[in-house]
């Protein structure tokens, strides 16, 4: 049989309740392709540049190294359970297929939408902010910007769905040179300050734990650094094309947050040592945007401002690029269990590539998009502000729910792993600082997204996609026995027409 009449069926785990899902061509991405995009769509650029600050301001606290540091504990006990059950949940459905896994297919379709629907308005909010400061960032340099800033949201729409559409392989290559850039920036910067000494000589008081309280307000530092993380489970959405994916989707995960763990905290210490840590809160408030960008002029040359005002762009570009294949593979595994339309789970062989659900995708997203420009809000303060904000707590929903799941899968399944430090211990430690986190953002969420009205709106929003998740499940129960079975069990063929093209 020739490759382009190749057909790819799901895997079978043989486990009570799993989730079998249509398999793309595996074997093309390692352990640093899938980090590489994972901590690009961290973009820790964005993070060390804007929420570094933010966090500096919110909590009024100089102990910012701290909550990066507490967020990545949490989440690598997180990871420790969501590896351990990652080799029985075959599919590429990430979170869902979890929870799916761990309580069955109702809970676990209502999962799913709730997961599509965050990462669509993660998507549309990455690329309004992006146009908005691709934008800000020509008028700085040469007077006026060629397009307005909806036009640049639009054309890198365009850029991100064809370089989506193609294989997975290329996304990688992409976000490596990108990530491999704005890392090296802020690695430079760091270096810079801490070989310098700072402003006062270097300290250990950003990293007191005992002043993260200082300011009165250590709930937003913890809630604005968590942000830093959300995407690093996308690690498990690119199973079907990882190699050695029961070896490969462990590795990454821990790489990457430990990777952005580390990077993170030791940035923020530098950008406290680099004000000093008696002035940081202050100017943190005073002037959040150019902080970061001044110490670069000041520790290393002016010119870095300028690159660091490139490769913030970039960074949000890698960013788009990630969630756009995470969103993708969540279309195409969702349109081979019935729960979206079946024809989105077609492999284009000449791609080897969700190519169907990748062009709907960004059809789905211009449309938003449109709406989005055409009610004349501001695509920072207020489309992005809002649409973000709404995805983050769809996410750590998802992630505290999926954390459960885990620890209710291994009870059913006492058999499989016996490592209680894997299947008990960690899982539930993760399952309370995720709890903690979740009630943070919920209890402050009316400040995240600029208004109580908006909070309530959006919380209605985000509640109403998971019920509608689960309604679609208890219709095709009732209604469709055969599909309903489909949900656990599917078999996806490839596109005839790109079959004949490539004939």
């Amino acid at each position: 049989m020739s490759n382009s009449s190749k057909t790819y069926e799901p895997e079978d785990s043989g486990i009570h309740g799993p989730v079998t899902a249509p398999q793309l061509p595996g074997n093309k991405v390692g352990v640093s392709g899938i980090v590489f995009m994972v901590v690009a769509g961290a973009a820790p650029l964005a993070v060390v540049g804007g929420i570094v600050p933010i966090i500096l301001a919110t909590s009024g606290s100089v102990a910012s190294p701290v909550f990066f540091i507490i967020c990545a504990v949490i989440l690598v006990l997180f990871s420790v359970g969501f590896s351990a059950m990652s080799k029985f949940v075959p599919n590429a459905g990430a979170f869902y297929s979890y929870i799916q896994t761990g309580f069955g297919r109702v809970l676990g379709s209502g999962s799913a939408i709730l997961a599509v629907w965050s990462y669509l308005l993660l998507l549309v909010a990455t690329f309004f902010y992006t146009g908005g400061l691709i934008a800000d960032t020509i008028a700085r340099y040469f007077g006026t910007s060629v397009l307005p800033w909806w036009g640049w949201s639009l054309l890198l729409a365009v850029v991100i769905g064809i370089l989506g559409y193609r294989n997975i392989s290329l996304s990688a290559k992409v976000l490596g040179v990108l990530l491999i850039a704005e890392t090296l920036a802020v690695v430079v910067l760091d270096v810079a300050i801490l070989v310098q000494g700072g402003e006062d000589g270097l300290s250990l008081v950003p990293l007191n734990i005992g002043l993260i309280g200082e300011g009165g307000a250590p709930g937003l530092g913890i809630l604005f650094a968590f942000l830093g993380f959300i995407g690093f489970e996308a690690t498990a959405v690119f199973r079907s094309e990882a190699k050695d994916p029961e070896r490969t989707i462990p590795r990454a995960t821990y790489l990457a947050v430990i990777g952005i763990g580390v990077l993170y905290a030791v940035s923020a210490y530098a950008v406290v040592e680099g004000v000093g840590a008696s002035n940081a809160v202050g100017i943190a408030t005073e002037d959040p945007t150019g902080m970061v960008a001044s110490l670069a002029s000041i520790y290393v040359h002016p010119i870095l401002n300028d690159v660091i005002a490139v490769l913030l762009v970039t960074s949000f570009v890698a960013c788009s690029l990630t969630f756009h294949n995470v969103l993708t593979r969540y279309f195409f595994t969702l349109g081979g269990t019935g729960l979206l339309p079946r024809k989105l789970a077609i492999i284009n062989v000449r791609t080897e590539a969700p190519s169907r659900a990748s062009v709907v995708l960004s059809i789905l997203v211009g449309v938003c998009m449109v709406a989005g420009i055409v009610s004349q809000l501001d695509p920072v303060l207020e489309l992005y502000t809002w649409f973000s904000g709404a995805s983050i707590l769809g996410l750590v929903a998802l992630m505290t729910l999926t954390s459960v799941a885990v620890i209710a899968f291994f009870r059913r399944n006492k058999g499989l792993e016996r490592n209680a430090w894997k299947t008990i211990v960690a899982p539930i430690l993760a399952t309370i600082g995720l709890a903690g986190i979740l009630w943070l953002i919920i209890s402050n969420f009316g400040i995240m997204v600029g208004g109580d009205v908006v909070a309530v709106v959006f919380v209605i929003v985000m509640a109403a996609s998971l019920v509608v998740g689960i309604i679609i499940a208890l219709v095709i129960r009732k209604s469709n026995p055969s599909a309903w079975q489909r949900l656990d069990n599917v078999t996806v063929h490839s596109d005839k027409a790109s079959q004949k093209s490539t004939k």
